[in-house]
């Protein structure tokens, strides 16, 4: 659920990383609104593939990070999970070196079924890769 409060609501995000793969990444939610999500990962030989470029995976990784966490933002946490269950990326522009920013805005919110658009760009705007993703929103028993 989206909080009016966005200082706080991006606390959250980020106390949610704490120990995970996120933490590793050193993915930082940075931006919140009514249907998005923001994210900026920094590109360093630790997301790099051999060739020194961001590497593919990390890209999926912060895309997915994005939209799952959007959705608990959006979605009522207390009685539902949420869990990716597909996603598909095209990267289309390499970067070695930065930062990349992911937003996530949806195309469907359903009750059980979400669709996410993540966009990642670099810091002048320029597309890197754009990814789909759809999480589900199972019942808390």
């Amino acid at each position: 659920m989206f909080q009016d409060n966005k200082v706080e609501a991006l606390k959250r995000c980020n106390a949610i990383c704490k120990n995970t793969l996120m933490e590793t990444l050193q993915i930082e939610f940075t931006d919140i609104g009514e249907d998005f999500l923001t994210a900026r990962m920094p590109v360093t030989s630790k997301v790099h593939q051999p060739d020194g470029v961001l590497h593919g995976g990390a890209s999926v990784a912060l895309a997915e990070s994005v939209g799952s966490a959007a959705s608990m933002m959006f979605l009522d946490v207390d009685k539902v999970f949420i869990r990716g269950i597909e996603i598909s990326a095209n990267h289309v522009k390499s970067i070695s070196e930065g930062d990349v920013f992911a937003k996530a805005t949806y195309l469907h919110k359903g009750r059980t079924t979400q669709l996410w658009q993540i966009k990642i760009t670099n810091t002048a705007g320029d597309l890197i890769s754009l990814v789909k993703l759809t999480t589900i929103a199972l019942p808390k028993k």
